[in-house]
């Protein structure tokens, strides 16, 4: 890469170490061709990866560019978090108390500091709308439940392709054994309700489905 750069792993999501979504960060990529930045996210064989760059944006503190091993991304969660914790540890400071605005390929991402917690403002969606029936038919088929049993769903595309669907409750979100192998480029989101809870206990279980970051996209 020319030169020595910094270099972080950044455990997003998590507690406790190695219990979250991993994520590799370049603190600087300035002059990194898209293509050595394609081919060291495909090296770190992790499903994103960061370059933090000087912003093009007066309003902004940092830019970013998101790699998955295959694709560029204009967005996505983790990595704009990670991408927010590499760049304050390595010594950022935001222009306003409390508040970082990141820029990528989705435009300007206001993140909010609280304390070590950070928390962003999702960038306005490509896509949203109900998912049309054949694809929902392919969701449900590869999450190997009956369509019938979709309570609601919706496009809540920013940027990587996410679809969203909800099922009964949480333990038939936890049950799920998944087989994307017939659509490998779909991105996924299953939301179900929680039954009776404690007070700060979570009222919903999410996972989500990507195989689409670690697959060149079909379509």
């Amino acid at each position: 890469m020319s030169r020595p750069r910094e270099f972080k792993q950044v455990d997003v999501f998590a507690s406790a170490p190695f219990l979250g979504n991993p994520l590799a960060a370049v603190v600087d990529g300035t002059d990194l061709p898209a293509e050595l930045m394609q081919r060291f996210a495909r090296w770190t064989n992790l499903s994103e990866t960061v370059f933090l760059l000087p912003p093009s944006s007066p309003d902004a503190d940092y830019a970013v560019r998101i790699f998955t091993p295959f694709q560029e991304l204009p967005f996505a969660g983790h990595p704009t978090l990670g991408a927010a914790r590499a760049w304050l540890d390595s010594g950022g400071t935001p222009r306003a108390r409390g508040r970082i605005v990141q820029e990528c390929g989705a435009g300007l991402v206001p993140i909010v500091c609280d304390g070590a917690d950070l928390a962003f403002q999702a960038p306005a969606t490509r896509r949203s709308g109900p998912i049309e029936e054949d694809r929902l038919a392919e969701i449900a088929a590869a999450l190997g439940v009956d369509a019938g049993r979709i309570l609601d769903h919706q496009w809540v595309d920013d940027g990587p392709g996410w679809a969203a669907v909800e099922v009964s409750s949480a333990e038939e979100v936890l049950a799920l054994e998944p087989d994307f192998s017939g659509l490998p480029e779909a991105m996924v989101g299953v939301v179900g309700a929680r039954g009776r809870r404690g007070p700060g206990e979570a009222a919903y279980e999410v996972r989500a489905f990507a195989p689409g970051p670690a697959w060149p996209r079909t379509r």
